[in-house]
């Protein structure tokens, strides 16, 4: 993805609305579970790599 260049006099300026405390929480375990998914695939990788080198 590339950045977007600002033609020359134009500012483009994005302003968002603030995130309530429900959404933030919301996003802050979809965050989590993520991470705990990829922890998880990391690991699975990891061990089957020892089984194959160890046979």
């Amino acid at each position: 993805m590339r950045q977007i260049k600002e033609p020359e006099g134009i500012d483009f300026v994005i302003e968002s609305k603030p995130l309530t405390n429900t959404k933030r929480k919301e996003i802050s375990e979809l965050i989590k579970t993520l991470k705990n998914k990829k922890a998880a695939r990391k690991r699975r990788i990891k061990r089957n790599k020892k089984t194959v080198e160890n046979p």
